[in-house]
């Protein structure tokens, strides 16, 4: 199938304020692109763009003051397949991890493991390792939370989450990493686009979303496999942006300055195999 995606995104800046944007499909999707994934600046504006630690696409420019916006809209196609689902994926020992997959054990600025740990081992210490205790954590940190836009705040850590039990799909993710993290489980953040695509449309405007990859070893080996806590189920349409230790890492921009949001439009739908892509306005 074929995937629409983009956004027009706005900042009102009071001087020469640099910003880093990460808003670029992932590299690892690269190859579905049916058409240029390109960050378009209003007004044009000097940028440079470099891959940053973690291996996502990264834009530099600096803001002259004012209004800044950026748009883009691209054509990407898309297997179609849900999520996979490999109920026999085994844990790995820590020991016999590969050395670049350790960090994602690590606590972060959102993921603090010291202050859930305990409370991870009494939940699920008698769960089986592997894709069923993975599940248990994705089922229990989904009924934690409550869903409310309204209630979304930047510095919630993952603690404060399982304690004020409200939040936005960042705040379910920062959880179950967290507690996988707790249980001797690499989990590491992701950001990206999730449309309505085999689910009723939600209302509510359209923004990216957040879920997370676990690292199993499965019939083909060991590998990173997507888990969604904010749905608690099985997704067709990803388009990942960008993966992290946890929104730290995957922020869609990030200012050097006062920069306040003045509009936020992102767009994501299946359109038919014969549709013909306009330039944004």
């Amino acid at each position: 199938m074929r995937i629409r995606g983009g956004y027009t995104i706005g900042y009102d800046t009071f001087g020469p304020t640099p910003i880093i944007y990460q808003l670029n499909v992932h590299p690892s999707r690269a190859h579905d692109l049916l058409t240029p994934d390109a960050l378009r600046p209003d007004p044009p504006v000097p940028m440079r763009t470099y891959t940053d630690g973690f291996g996502n696409t990264c834009v530099r420019l600096v803001s002259p003051g004012g209004r800044m916006t950026v748009s883009a809209n691209f054509l990407i196609a898309d297997s179609g397949e849900p999520d996979a689902y490999v109920p026999d994926a085994r844990q790995i020992p820590v020991q016999d991890l590969p050395d670049d997959v350790l960090v994602y054990l690590l606590a972060s600025r959102y993921c603090d493991t010291d202050k859930l740990a305990g409370t991870a081992w009494s939940l699920f210490g008698g769960v089986p390792e592997g894709w069923g205790r993975v599940q248990a954590i994705i089922t229990w940190a989904h009924e934690r939370i409550q869903f409310d836009y309204q209630l979304a705040d930047a510095t919630r850590s993952a603690f404060d989450g399982y304690h004020q039990r409200v939040g936005v799909c960042r705040d379910f993710a920062h959880l179950a990493v967290t507690l996988c993290r707790c249980m001797n489980i690499p989990a590491r953040y992701c950001t990206g686009y999730l449309g309505d695509i085999g689910v009723p449309v939600d209302p509510n405007p359209m923004d990216f979303s957040a879920w997370f990859e676990v690292y199993l070893t499965g019939p083909e080996g060991p590998r990173w496999y997507t888990f969604d806590a904010r749905h608690d189920a099985r997704r067709i349409g990803r388009v990942v942006i960008a993966r992290g230790r946890d929104a730290t890492d995957v922020a869609i921009s990030t200012s050097f300055g006062t920069a306040l949001l003045a509009q936020f439009d992102v767009h994501t739908l299946e359109v038919a195999d014969d549709f013909v892509l306009q330039p944004l306005g």
